[in-house]
């Protein structure tokens, strides 16, 4: 279903907000768009809205699934901007947004559904996830100078750590049960990324409330929702593996010719596994078993 832009769909198709969980997916360009979309339907969202150029090539077989909203991903804040003007219309519900060639993971999603984990989520007192954007990448950039590939996608084993969050409003304190984290290639490449984008953790995953807002760096205004457990226990996280780091700087002249390959000695193949990110401490499943 075509909506001709983000006005069209809040009132002609926000019916698709009332029942979630919804899965918000913005094309910045056509990349394994396909792969993207099947993906989050296989994981389980009721709904699927993708926000992207109303040229792009959604696959016949899911134009009647999905809702298509063009909107222009090229304008500042575009995402910020859809998702602060979607909250309010789908309340009480259960989001999550990601850019086109990242993919979902979370505890035992292969045999799970996240209706079945955010059942879980939301009987801990819990409104919010915290997920960690993981960057993959093309293991070899002569095959694939995009530094895409499905069949050859490359993720490094180590190499994350996290920051105290410090809180402006009282002396630069650090927020409770707040970290920032850094990882992968934001941090290997630092010098080709602007300090205010090298975090890798983003509040993906939350249930919508009158009065929320998105800000820029990925948290919300309300600070509980920015915490990553709450004050018992450890809760459920999940992750996003992401090509969109690698793509960037493939495509930025800044940082193209600088970068030969993105492999290093602790790189390893992605198995395309919810396991294999467990393993290695990526995602927390919690209490839940």
């Amino acid at each position: 279903m075509f909506h001709e832009d983000l006005d069209h769909f809040l009132s002609r198709g926000a019916e698709a907000l009332q029942r979630g969980p919804v899965a918000l997916i913005f094309a910045e360009d056509g990349i394994e768009l396909d792969t993207t979309l099947r993906h989050h339907r296989h994981c389980g969202f009721r709904s699927v809205i993708l926000f992207g150029g109303a040229d792009l090539a959604v696959p016949e077989d899911l134009q009647d699934r999905i809702h298509h909203v063009a909107h222009d991903m090229r304008a500042d804040g575009a995402l910020q901007q859809a998702v602060n003007r979607v909250i309010p219309r789908a309340a009480g519900q259960w989001l999550y947004y990601c850019y086109n060639a990242e993919y979902l993971f979370f505890p035992f999603s292969e045999n799970r559904t996240i209706g079945e984990m955010l059942a879980f989520h939301t009987e801990e007192r819990r409104d919010a996830m915290l997920t960690y954007v993981v960057d993959l990448y093309a293991g070899d950039l002569n095959r694939h100078p995009d530094a895409v590939s499905l069949d050859d996608a490359w993720m490094d084993r180590s190499g994350y750590y996290a920051l105290a969050r410090p809180d402006p409003g009282h002396h630069n304190h650090p927020k409770e049960r707040q970290l920032n984290f850094f990882g992968g290639l934001r941090w290997r490449f630092e010098e080709h990324v602007p300090e205010t984008r090298r975090k890798i953790d983003r509040i993906a995953i939350f249930r919508a409330k009158q009065g929320l807002t998105l800000r820029e760096d990925h948290t919300f205004s309300d600070e509980e929702y920015n915490t990553y457990a709450c004050p018992w226990h450890n809760n459920l996280t999940a992750a996003i593996v992401s090509f969109r780091t690698a793509k960037a700087l493939k495509r930025n002249p800044g940082s193209t010719f600088d970068i030969r390959t993105f492999r290093w000695h602790n790189s390893t193949p992605f198995e395309w596994h919810s396991r294999q990110l467990l393993d290695l401490g990526l995602m927390e499943p919690g209490q839940w078993f």
